[in-house]
């Protein structure tokens, strides 16, 4: 009679698991593409539960996302041997993400190398988010993440964290515009499982993410006279000939004259009175590389001049955009234009 009547209570708590599945796989705010199985909708009373809508994964722009990340994530960690081929299942118990942020910031956490058990892999990752959310958190930048998100695979946090840490470095590389996912919020309460969904933005402007830590008089003129625009770029062609003119050079298209980095550079010694060696950046530059190495090389030089690294990337200028240009010229421009 006992086993009976054991046999007869887990029957009900399996029959009453499946209505739970079947409750929520039919409730009407749920969308059709996600499968929620049985086992994963045990919850207790009020726990809520984040899962990605798989049409969301299919969409070019996230795929885009993905590889853009997971390349940078291989380009940094290249020297560690560390080869990242999914972001859910190499970053969940900290070792990548512990590796990637000692690398950007140049700081060594003390954290446990090999992590196997759940509950270390879960302390080691509270380290390094506290250390990664101490240095985003003033900055203005909304902590997505969480231990237990990213510990338990939530893709969508892992995403929010890449995306904050590789805006934040300045990474070398462009993140897709406009990238939002699909989320499927799963909440049990008075027993049932309420699901509804809600749309997450990844990323948004290149121009946006990239002038998140502070605004300047350039971004102020875009925002409030764009009307104006014209005039900010003769105003500039005027000032950048003054120079180039001084070795037989011309500018009359801002967007793509400088694009290669060579009149950056040129210009740069002839702000600083110095004559830049030939040796050090590309005269003809040929591939998207070698452009790169122009402008990044101007910007050194003007660090150098004691200016301010410059918001914009070089890639951002060699692929010919011009807010990008424009606010590169108009920090020289605001520096040097009372220079003969």
């Amino acid at each position: 009679m006992a086993g009976l009547l054991c046999g007869t209570k887990r029957k009900k708590q399996v029959s009453d698991l499946h209505e739970e599945g079947k409750n929520a796989i039919n409730a009407p705010l749920l969308p059709s593409s996600i499968e929620i199985h049985p086992e994963d909708t045990l919850m207790e009373e009020n726990a809520e539960r984040v899962m990605l809508d798989p049409t969301s994964r299919e969409t070019h722009k996230f795929k885009d996302l993905l590889k853009v990340l997971i390349d940078w994530i291989n380009s940094e960690l290249e020297e560690d041997r560390i080869i990242v081929k999914d972001l859910e299942e190499d970053c969940y118990d900290g070792q990548v993400l512990q590796k990637l942020f000692e690398k950007l910031s140049g700081r060594k956490l003390n954290v446990a190398e090999v992590t196997q058990s759940e509950i270390v892999q879960k302390q080691k990752l509270q380290t390094v988010l506290e250390a990664v959310n101490l240095l985003l958190r003033p900055h203005g930048w909304p902590i997505e993440w969480s231990v237990d998100s990213i510990h338990s695979k939530n893709l969508v946090a892992i995403l929010f964290l890449l995306v904050s840490l590789a805006m934040h470095f300045q990474a070398p590389i462009r993140l897709p515009e406009h990238v939002s996912v699909q989320v499927v919020v799963v909440k049990k309460k008075d027993g049932l499982l309420q699901t509804g969904h809600i749309t997450k933005e990844l990323t948004t402007t290149t121009e946006m993410m990239m002038g998140r830590f502070e605004r300047d008089a350039f971004d102020t003129l875009l925002d409030h006279a764009p009307d104006k625009l014209n005039v900010v770029k003769t105003s500039l062609i005027t000032f950048v000939n003054k120079h180039l003119n001084k070795l037989n050079l011309e500018v009359t298209e801002l967007e793509t004259q400088f694009a290669d980095g060579v009149y950056l550079v040129l210009l740069m010694g002839l702000l600083e009175d110095y004559f830049v060696p030939l040796y050090n950046f590309y005269l003809t530059p040929e591939s998207f590389e070698q452009k790169v190495h122009n402008v990044a090389f101007a910007f050194e030089l003007m660090q150098d001049g004691g200016l301010k690294k410059p918001k914009a990337r070089p890639e951002d200028v060699v692929n010919l955009n011009l807010k990008s240009t424009l606010r590169v010229l108009y920090n020289l421009f605001t520096n040097y234009k009372n220079s003969d």
